[in-house]
Order: C-alpha cells, then sequence, then structure tokens
C-alpha cells in the first residue's frame, strides 16, 4: 500500500523572492487575473518581458503550431526556426551572427565569454577584463553579478569572479581611464533599468564608442530590457547613432517564453567556434518559434510608431501629476521604460498600487518603474493615471 505523503504549510519554492500577496493564474493584453478573479492592470509586462501584452495572439498561434511538430532537439542539428530568427535579427541590426540561449544572464555570460576569447585567440592579447559602470545590473550568475556594478547584489558570493572593473556611469573624465586599462571589453546599459532608470548621455555613449574603436575595444550593450523595442527602437543602440560589436538581448524577444541571444558583428564572432560555447536548450524550435512570430510582429506593423506616440501621451501625463505632487522629483527613461523618481519609498506606492488592482516595479528604494506593455492604449493609459494617483493619495 502507498505511504501518504505529508504537505507541509512551507512553500517548497526556495525564499529568493519577496513576493507581493498576490496570485496570478491568467493574463491577456494589458491585463492579469488573480485566482480570485480579481482583475489588474499590469504595468510590469513581466519586467520588461511581455512586451506584446499577455498570450499575444499572434505568438500564441506560432507556438501552438510548433507544439504540433517538434518541442526540443540537440544544437548539433540543423533547427530551421533558429536560423529563420537569427536571419531577422540580423537583417533588423549591426550584426552579423548570433547565438542562442535561454535568459538575459546567460546572454551576458556569453558576451563575457566571447570577448576574453576574441581578445585572447584572435587577437593574440593576454586581456580579459570587462569595464562596467556603477550602479548596473547584468544578471544573477557569479560572472553576471560580479559585472554588475552594485555591491548589494554581490553581497555575500564573495570571491567575485575577477576580471571586472567598475566606472561612474554618464562620466566622460572617468573614460579616459580605458586608455590605461586596454580591456578586453566595455559592457553597458543604455538605460540603467534595475538602477534607477537612468538614461545613458549620448555624447557619454559617443566617447565611449569613440575611445573603443580606437584601442580596439569591444563595445558590447545590454539590451536586455532595452530591447525588443522598449525604448521606440528595435533596439535602444540606434538612439544613440552608434554600431555596437556586440548586444546581449532576452526579455521581450520571447513574449514571455523563456529565450536569450547575443547579437555580434562577424568579427567579434570570430571568438566561438564549435566546442567553445553552448546551450543545452538555448535556440531550441518552441522558444524560437516564439521570438520569430514576436519580432515579425513588431517588424511588420505599425507597432513602434505607435510606441513613440503613446509614450510621449503617457510621459504628459506623468508631467501632470509631477506638478500635481511635490514628492515626484523626476520622471525619467525612454519610450516605455520610465522611471519616476520621488522623495519617499518607492516600495511603499507599489504595494498602494496593488490595493488599487495596478502592478508596477521598484528600480532601487526611490524610483517607481513603469513598463506597460508596448501594445498599451490611450484608454489604459488613462486608467493607470487614476488608480496610481489613488495610490499617491493613499501614502
Amino acid at each position: 500500500m502507498a505511504q501518504k505523503t505529508s504537505v507541509s504549510s512551507i512553500s517548497s519554492v526556495m525564499a529568493t523572492y519577496g513576493r507581493f500577496p498576490v496570485t496570478l493564474v491568467k493574463g491577456k493584453g494589458s491585463y492579469v487575473w488573480d485566482d480570485h478573479g480579481a482583475q489588474f492592470l499590469d504595468f510590469t509586462s513581466g519586467i520588461a518581458t511581455c512586451n506584446l501584452g499577455h498570450v499575444p495572439d499572434v505568438v500564441k498561434t506560432k507556438l501552438e503550431e510548433q507544439l504540433q511538430n517538434l518541442w526540443h532537439c540537440s544544437n548539433l542539428y540543423n533547427i530551421p526556426n533558429q536560423e529563420n530568427l537569427a536571419a531577422l535579427l540580423t537583417a533588423n541590426s549591426f550584426g552579423n551572427q548570433v547565438f542562442f540561449c535561454n535568459s538575459g544572464a546567460e546572454a551576458n555570460e556569453a558576451a563575457i565569454k566571447l570577448a576574453r576569447r576574441y581578445s585572447q585567440k584572435v587577437k593574440g592579447t593576454d586581456s580579459f577584463e570587462v569595464v562596467t559602470f556603477q550602479q548596473s545590473f547584468h544578471g544573477r550568475t557569479l560572472a553576471t553579478l560580479s559585472a554588475t556594478g552594485q555591491e548589494k547584489i554581490q553581497q555575500g558570493f564573495a570571491p567575485l569572479v575577477p576580471g571586472f572593473s567598475y566606472l561612474p556611469f554618464n562620466d566622460i573624465e572617468a573614460l579616459q581611464q580605458l586608455e590605461n586599462l586596454k580591456p578586453a571589453a566595455v559592457l553597458l546599459e543604455l538605460v540603467q533599468g534595475e538602477g534607477g532608470v537612468i538614461p545613458a548621455k549620448t555624447d557619454w555613449v559617443k566617447k565611449l564608442a569613440s575611445i573603443c574603436e580606437k584601442n580596439e575595444i569591444l563595445l558590447m550593450v545590454d539590451e536586455i530590457q532595452t530591447g525588443i523595442g522598449r525604448t521606440g527602437t528595435l533596439f535602444a543602440y540606434e538612439q544613440y547613432g552608434i554600431s555596437p560589436d556586440v548586444i546581449s538581448i532576452a526579455k521581450g524577444l520571447g513574449s514571455g517564453f523563456p529565450i536569450g541571444a547575443i547579437i555580434a558583428k562577424e568579427a567579434a564572432a570570430k571568438g566561438f567556434e564549435p566546442g567553445t560555447h553552448g546551450s543545452t536548450f538555448g535556440g531550441n524550435p518552441l522558444a524560437t518559434a516564439a521570438g520569430i512570430a514576436t519580432i515579425e510582429h513588431i517588424v511588420d506593423s505599425n507597432l513602434l510608431t505607435q510606441v513613440n506616440e503613446i509614450a510621449e501621451y503617457l510621459e504628459n501625463q506623468l508631467i501632470v501629476l509631477k506638478e500635481k505632487y511635490s514628492f515626484i522629483k523626476e520622471i525619467r527613461g525612454k519610450g516605455l521604460l520610465i522611471g519616476i523618481d520621488v522623495d519617499t519609498n518607492a516600495l511603499e506606492i507599489v504595494q498602494k498600487a496593488i490595493e488599487h488592482q495596478l502592478l508596477l516595479l521598484t528600480a532601487g528604494p526611490n524610483v517607481v518603474r513603469v513598463l506597460p506593455p508596448l501594445t498599451v492604449s490611450k484608454e489604459e493609459i488613462n486608467e493607470f493615471v487614476e488608480k496610481l494617483e489613488k495610490a499617491f493619495q493613499s501614502i
């Protein structure tokens, strides 16, 4: 007779997340529903992941077709969806070749490995250092948290992976240190998301790109949160007049289905050859089906024009709130990646917003992060403003 298994009242899931008291079971468009049937306006988009909204029909259809054929096979064989998605990404970017993985952290891991190997095996130098920037965020793996320029992310994980140094963000004078450091690569976010939604200054970025080109330093842009249309162009680097050597992407690439990638110029991609890097699940038929549907819809539709128009409308609505509430210090960001800098507790605002059935995020202790889907309507923004104001009034 089978022995009964007792179920503990304590969750079997490791306590790595500070969860809000909401259990989500359904989503469509800009809305999600909890296990009691309550509807929430979701302005987190799964942390900039559900860029086409929840369960977008164009992606759902493509996934359902693929589910009937093949879910997974080894990367030892050709995968048509992988080839097609890579072609889409290179056709719509600076790059020539793509490596697929499963997440943003893995994409940055791949970029870091590529930079080291390119430097040592292609250029023939002994350089392995990667320069990043203070308040950056590049992931939770041991190498990517070592690359992250925030001590709070690194605490308790010593010794960190060697080979990373950090310069102040948006500081032109500090860039002169690159001339002496001669690193293998520089890795940066063009909008620091977790670091407070802080956009890079155009003159600083152009100076950085110039120094990298002059000194043959790989310029690598972390587009994990800014990419796939979030800032109003398919990739944020397009707005800065630069051509990186490598970008890392994930989040919005699969509309919620796990996928990550790096896109590289042909010269940089020579750092990888068979046996130097890989991923069991990276670029599998299901993930790349989601990616193809997502990218095709963004590129072939008028969505990016709509994003820029709706972002301007949202910013104007937030400026009105700023004039009304003195604790709002600044509205900043790019496209539909927006930070509301406040001189009060941002987490308290997020918690009060939940009471009014609105989902938001923080980006540090004093920044409320706003990430609606790219498909958001003016009516939904008006609803957001109404709910946000109720949250403001209750703190």
